[in-house]
């Protein structure tokens, strides 16, 4: 019996060891929740090591013979048995509880110094805000052997967000905000998976993370940084060029309008705080040679704040220059 169970968990110890179930551990995280894994697993192969070889023991020990048509000897429960049986699963399944509950509060303990990522789901992708360089990207960047917060919403129904490799897996909620905490070992490249069913579109709910050193991810901001000042320029350009192409003359965006001031010379030197007032409040200051109540004062309700910024941004860095 003996080497039965002996025979039985040495071949099921050789299939969870090489056979690589998992994907590499690539997260601080993801090393203690392997360690609780295998624990499990070790735990599970001693007992069904020792319950097969039982049941294989009795099956050969024990077997009828093949003239043998009689009913079975009536048999007794064996309380020693019944009692042991009962606590020493009672004593595994505890130490699991202790063990995992341990770990839990290691990788859900925030520490002082980490920073912060804010995680939307919504059908069917994700975004990444980064508060500290006010970055929104649909690539999720962090940099090596730091611990970094993902704190994850919902715009519409339940998402999951899992990288394999960091292990951590956490589930957005709309009206709730979740975090999970992610410190990564190792550079390179990884996919961001939803692992809840949202939508039809759920097979193709994917995004790119990247670990960086610190010198690349320093780099890769200043460079989304870049990107979405390209894009806002566009973006205020066109804006400016159907909204007040008719009205103003900018030689920038080639509109010669002349219902309104000259803007290559009203606002040379004037911040984004006065521009912008002169969009929603344009009656406050009027320039010398111009009658009030010309300029339309709706556009603070009619321009979404993206839109505005985008126009603002765009004559602070345009008006004057020409």
């Amino acid at each position: 019996m003996v080497l039965v169970g002996a025979a039985v968990g040495v071949a099921l110890a050789l299939v969870a060891v090489l056979i690589p179930w998992l994907p590499p551990a690539d997260s601080t995280e993801a090393l203690k929740i392997d360690d609780v894994y295998w624990f499990v697993t070790i735990i599970c192969i001693v007992i069904f090591a020792l319950v097969a070889g039982v049941s294989l023991y009795a099956v050969w020990k024990f077997r009828a013979p093949p003239d043998d048509t009689d009913d079975g000897a009536p048999i007794h429960g064996h309380t020693g048995l019944e009692v042991v049986w009962t606590a020493v699963p009672a004593a595994l399944v505890t130490a699991i509880t202790i063990y995992s509950g341990i770990v839990l509060n290691q990788i859900d303990t925030v520490p002082q110094d980490h920073r912060v990522v804010e995680v939307t789901g919504q059908q069917f992708a994700w975004s990444f805000h980064y508060p500290d360089s006010n970055v929104t990207s649909g690539v999720l960047a962090i940099p090596i052997g730091q611990t970094t917060e993902l704190k994850l919403q919902a715009k519409d129904v339940i998402h999951s967000f899992w990288v394999p490799e960091w292990r951590m897996k956490e589930d957005a909620v709309p009206g709730i905000t979740t975090n999970v905490l992610v410190t990564p070992t190792k550079a390179g490249t990884y996919t961001v998976v939803c692992t809840e069913l949202c939508g039809l579109g759920h097979a193709v709910m994917r995004a790119q993370a990247l670990v960086l050193t610190e010198e690349d991810y320093d780099k890769w901001v200043a460079d989304e940084k870049e990107k979405a000042a390209a894009a806002g320029s566009a973006a205020g350009k066109t804006l400016f060029t159907q909204q007040c192409g008719s009205c103003h003359r900018l030689a920038d965006a080639g509109t010669e309008g002349e219902v309104g001031p000259d803007l290559d010379k009203v606002l040379v030197g004037k911040d984004e705080d006065f521009i912008h007032e002169s969009i929603v409040n344009p009656n406050d200051e009027i320039a010398p040679g111009y009658q009030p109540d010309v300029m339309p004062s709706t556009f603070g309700e009619s321009l979404t704040d993206a839109q505005l910024q985008s126009l603002v941004e765009y004559l602070v860095k345009t008006a004057g220059k020409s």
